[in-house]
Formats: structure tokens, C-alpha cells, sequence
């Protein structure tokens, strides 16, 4: 990962989140590049929960036979690029991916199982920050939420820690969900807005 996109998700992938910082960054950079390039030109959207990964299986089910079932964890490994694109396609398939504190992508196209509970999310979000801001607050894990319109978004503890804008030119005009004391910080043509802590 470039040192300077490096810098710019070091206030969201501190310690105080509990997983594996540098599995959190390689995380958030492939969010950022589905974000970006979308697939076959067209945006899509996904979900990825990292860490706390028995948990996570634990409290979600495959959609379909899971294309990452029976492969050798070494081969699954988030920052081997072969693996980066073939998670790109895999998202274009309904669900999320979970992945290890050790950055291991350990399955795809999981239903994550969902309560409302002690979730308060802001109005416009759908189903996947839903699942994304559910799974962070009844587990350990972190989910980094990809909307199809390219926002991606960062749970910790049920709540949105931070939202990265890929593109510059979103920035003109976006109001963000989060609130409180924010941050924001922009590099490159990606823009992040996270909760001051």
C-alpha cells in the first residue's frame, strides 16, 4: 500500500479497534479500489467483517456453496493481489467476505445474521450497513461497508467511525453520517472523514 494512503487510514486502523491494523488497511484499500473501479462498469457494493472471524461464522450463514470453501489459507491471503481480484469478482455475488485477524479471506457471499438492537443507523443506509453496523456491536470484528453509490464506510461497535470518499469531486456537497468531533483528511483524490476519539 502506498505510504501516503498508508497515513491517511492510520486514525481509523488504530489498536483500539481490537484486529489486526495492517489486515484493517489492506481492507479498507481493496474497499477503497471496488469503491473506485466497480466491476464490468458498473458500481457495486459489498461487505467485509474483519476479525474475531469465529464469531463472525458463527453468527452468519453461506448464501450460496461459498467459492472460497476448501482453498488452503495461504492461497487467501487479502494482500496477494491474485486474490484482490479474485474478491473483486466475488463481489459482484450477494453477501459479505470474512476475514481473519491474520488476513486470511476465510469465506464469501455470508448472510451475516442481523438484530436491531442497540443499533441506531442514520436514515438512507440499507440492509448491508445494517449487517455491517450489527455484526461490529455484537462481536469483536470491524466491517468496512462498500455502497454501490462508492462510499465506504467503517464500523466499530455498532456505530460509523468513518466514511472514505474515493473521489474528490464526491466531496462537493456530502454530509456526512457521522457526528461528534470529526476529522477530515484528503490525499490523492480519496477524502476521509472519521470520528475524532
Amino acid at each position: 500500500m502506498a505510504e501516503g494512503k498508508k497515513g491517511l487510514f492510520k486514525e481509523i486502523c488504530s489498536q483500539k479497534r481490537g484486529v489486526n491494523t495492517r489486515v484493517l488497511e489492506q481492507t479498507i484499500a481493496l474497499a477503497v479500489e471496488i469503491a473506485r473501479e466497480g466491476r464490468e462498469g458498473r458500481k457495486i457494493g459489498t461487505l467485509f467483517v474483519v476479525g474475531d472471524s469465529d464469531e463472525v461464522l458463527r453468527r452468519s450463514r453461506a448464501l450460496i456453496l461459498d467459492p472460497l470453501y476448501g482453498h488452503e489459507d495461504d492461497r487467501k491471503h487479502i494482500g496477494d493481489p491474485n486474490v484482490r481480484e479474485t474478491i473483486k469478482e466475488l463481489a459482484q455475488l450477494d453477501g459479505a467476505f470474512v476475514v481473519s485477524d491474520e488476513g486470511v479471506t476465510l469465506s464469501a457471499a455470508r448472510y451475516i445474521d442481523t438484530t436491531t438492537v442497540n443499533v441506531d443507523l442514520p436514515l438512507g443506509l440499507g440492509s448491508r450497513h445494517m449487517a455491517a453496523a450489527s455484526i461490529s456491536r455484537q462481536t469483536r470484528a470491524v466491517a468496512v461497508a462498500v455502497s454501490e453509490s462508492s462510499i465506504v464506510r467503517v464500523f466499530d461497535d455498532g456505530e460509523i467511525i468513518s466514511e472514505i470518499l474515493p473521489e474528490f469531486w464526491m466531496l462537493d456537497g456530502y454530509r456526512s453520517h457521522l457526528e461528534g468531533q470529526i476529522f477530515t483528511r484528503t490525499e490523492d483524490e480519496i477524502t476521509v472523514i472519521g470520528r475524532s476519539e
